[in-house]
C-alpha cells in the first residue's frame, strides 16, 4: 500500500513539473531536473520516514491498548472501582482515541476510520461530555477527600497504589476539562502536575507550550499576576509570536505597574490578590452552596463526615445502644432483627442482615437494564431534570414484578410497623465514579411536591434505605446537622422519620450520599407516605412534640 501511494505521489509530482511541455527541448532546462530529482528523493525519504513513524506510533498505541485491556478484562469490576482507572478508560476512548484516528486518517487509515464510524452505535463509545463528567468526578473526589494531586498522578488513592501513573497528557486533559468548566483552581493544580510530569518523560505526551498556555491564564485568574507573567514569558520563548500570549503579557505588565504606584495601593491590591487565592478553592463551592441552599457550616460538616472525621457528641454517642427487636411480628420471634441506634432525636437506626444475597442479586438483575440517570424535580416547572449535584443511575421496581421484590417490601412494613400500600416503588440506585447526592431532604417542603402521589398520599413520612453492596472507600450516608455517618454495609438498611408527628418536616434529617471514592455502590430505598399511617404513628397530644 505504501509503494502504491509513493508511486501515485511520484506520478502527481512529475505531472505537475511537466505542465509547460517544453522543458525537455533544452539541455539547460534539463539540468534543472537534477536538483528537482534531489528534492524528490528528499521528499520521498521524508515521506517514508513519516509513514514509518506513523506506523510506529500506531504500534505503540496498539501495545498500550492491549496491555491496559488485559489488565482491565481480568476483573472489570475491581479495575473500574478505582476512580483513576475509570477516568483513564473514558479518556482513552475519547481524547486519546481522537489522536489515534488522527494518525490513521493521514493515509489509507481513513477507510478504517469510516468503518469505525459506521459501527459507532454498536460500540457505544463515550462522548466528550462523558470525558468532562469523569474529570469533574475526579476533581470532586479530590476536594471532598483532600487527595493530593501528585499522589493521584502517581496512581495512589488513600495511600494505595492500584492504578497506572498518569502521563503528562492525562494531567493536561484533566486541567483542560477544568478550564473549560471555569474551574481555574483545578486547572492550575493539574497543569502544574502536567508540567512536572513532562520534564521526566522521554517520549513527550503533550507539548510544553500547550501546558503553559492554560497554566499562565488560570494562574492569573487565581490572582497571582507575577507568576502568570513569568509563565507567559516562558511560553513566548517557545512561541515568540503567540498572539494571545502577547496580549496577555501587556495586560499583566500594566497590572503590575499599577500595583507598584504607591505602597498603599500595593498593600490593598495584595490583600485582594491574597483573598482571591484564598477563595479560589471554594469558588465553585460558593456557587454550589447558593444553588443548593446548604449553609457553609453544614457543607463543611458534610465533607468532614465523608472523610470519616468524628463529629458526633460523645455524650450522645454514649447513650446509643444495639439490641434485638421483634416488633410483635410472629416470625421475628424465631429470628429477631438486629437494630443499631445511630441517633435518638430524631430517631435514626440501622438494621443489619435484613436483605439477603439472592434478593440483592435479583433486584440488581431486574433493575440493571432500566437504569437511567437520576433526576430531581424543577419546582417551578414540575419537570424532572438531571443535575450535577446528583450523580447516579436508578430504576423503579414494582412489587408485582417479582415475588422477592414483594417480599422485601413486606419486610420493610413488618420491621417499621408502617402501611406499605402508600409507599413508593422500590428505587434501585447505582453510583459510579464520584457518584454522589449533596445534602437534601427527602420530604417536600411547603408548596413543593415530589410527584402526583404526594397529592394523594401526603408527604414522605419516612425513608428506608437498603445497602446492597460494600464500598471500598467513600459512599457514606451522612447527616450534617447530626454529625452522623452511616457507612455502606451489604445487607444492612438505614431508617428514619422525615416528619415530626404533627406533619412538619424535620430539618435535622437533611442527609447526603458522599462521593464514591473506590468501588461501586448499590442501594435501594422505599419512601413511605403519610396516608394510612394515622393509627400506626399517631399525632401526639402536644402539637410541638418531637416524638
Amino acid at each position: 500500500m505504501i509503494i502504491f501511494t509513493l508511486a501515485c505521489t511520484v506520478l502527481i509530482f512529475l505531472q505537475s513539473t511537466a505542465v509547460s511541455g517544453d522543458m525537455v527541448t533544452a539541455l539547460a532546462d534539463m539540468e534543472g531536473l537534477v536538483s528537482t530529482e534531489l528534492q524528490l528523493v528528499k521528499h520521498l525519504e521524508n515521506y517514508i520516514q513519516e509513514e514509518e513513524s506513523r506506523l510506529k506510533r500506531l504500534k505503540g498505541f496498539l501495545e498500550e491498548y492491549e496491555s491496559i485491556y488485559q489488565e482491565a478484562s481480568a476483573d472489570p469490576t475491581t479495575y473500574l472501582a478505582n476512580p483513576l482507572n475509570a477516568y483513564l478508560l473514558v479518556k482513552r476512548l475519547t481524547s486519546d482515541w481522537k489522536k489515534v484516528k488522527s494518525v490513521i486518517s493521514r493515509n489509507v487509515g481513513s477507510d478504517f476510520v469510516k468503518n469505525i464510524t459506521q459501527h459507532k452505535n454498536d460500540m457505544r463509545l463515550p462522548t466528550d461530555e462523558d470525558l468532562n463528567g469523569a474529570a469533574v468526578a475526579l476533581t470532586r473526589l479530590q476536594d471532598t477527600y483532600q487527595l493530593d494531586t501528585h499522589a493521584l498522578a502517581e496512581g495512589k488513592v488513600l495511600g494505595k497504589k492500584n492504578s497506572r501513573q498518569l502521563t503528562a497528557d492525562d494531567c493536561w486533559e484533566l486541567g483542560r476539562q477544568s478550564y473549560n468548566n471555569g474551574d481555574h483552581y483545578h486547572t492550575v493544580l493539574w497543569m502544574s502536575e502536567a508540567l512536572s510530569k513532562l520534564e521526566n518523560e522521554s517520549n513527550k505526551t503533550v507539548s510544553r507550550q500547550d501546558i503553559l498556555g492554560y497554566l499562565a491564564f488560570s494562574t492569573y485568574k487565581q490572582g497571582n499576576v507575577k507568576e502568570a507573567l513569568h509563565l507567559t514569558r516562558e511560553l513566548l520563548k517557545i512561541v515568540p509570536y503567540h498572539h494571545q500570549a502577547l496580549g496577555n503579557i501587556r495586560h499583566y505588565e500594566r497590572l503590575l505597574r499599577e500595583q507598584e504606584t504607591t505602597r498603599k495601593q500595593t498593600a490593598a491590591i495584595d490583600d485582594v490578590t491574597t483573598g482571591e487565592r484564598f477563595n479560589a478553592t471554594n469558588l465553585k463551592l460558593e456557587k454550589t452552596l447558593k444553588t443548593f441552599g446548604v449553609p457553609n457550616d453544614l457543607w463543611d460538616n458534610y465533607e468532614k463526615l465523608c472523610r470519616g472525621e468524628k463529629l458526633l457528641d460523645p455524650n450522645i454517642e454514649g447513650r446509643l445502644r444495639c439490641r434485638y427487636v421483634t416488633n410483635n411480628v410472629p416470625f421475628f420471634f424465631i429470628q429477631p432483627v438486629k437494630l443499631e441506634e445511630a441517633f435518638l432525636k430524631p430517631l435514626l437506626v440501622i438494621y443489619h442482615d435484613v436483605i439477603f444475597d439472592e434478593e440483592i442479586e435479583t433486584v440488581k438483575k431486574l433493575a440493571h437494564p432500566r437504569l437511567k440517570r437520576t433526576t430531581v424535580q424543577n419546582m417551578e416547572t414540575g419537570e424532572s431534570i438531571p443535575v450535577k449535584y446528583r450523580i447516579s443511575k436508578a430504576a423503579f421496581l414494582r412489587d408485582d414484578e417479582h415475588h422477592l421484590v414483594s417480599k422485601v417490601s413486606r419486610r420493610v412494613g413488618y420491621i417499621t410497623g408502617l402501611d406499605m400500600t402508600t409507599a413508593e416503588d422500590l428505587q434501585v440506585c447505582n453510583y459510579g465514579i464520584g457518584g454522589h447526592y449533596v445534602p437534601h431532604f427527602d420530604y417536600a417542603k411547603k408548596g413543593e411536591v415530589h410527584g402526583p402521589r404526594d397529592l394523594e398520599w401526603g408527604n414522605r413520612i419516612a425513608t428506608w434505605l437498603f445497602y446492597m453492596s460494600d464500598v471500598e472507600a467513600g459512599g457514606a450516608t451522612v447527616f450534617p446537622s447530626l454529625g452522623v455517618a452511616i457507612w455502606p454495609r451489604k445487607g444492612s438498611a438505614a431508617f428514619w422519620y422525615n416528619l415530626y408527628p404533627n406533619g412538619e418536616g424535620n430539618e435535622n434529617t437533611r442527609h447526603a450520599a458522599c462521593p464514591v471514592l473506590t468501588g461501586s455502590k448499590w442501594v435501594s430505598n422505599k419512601w413511605i407516605h403519610e396516608r394510612n399511617q394515622e393509627l400506626r404513628r399517631p399525632c401526639a397530644l402536644n402539637y410541638n412534640s418531637e416524638m
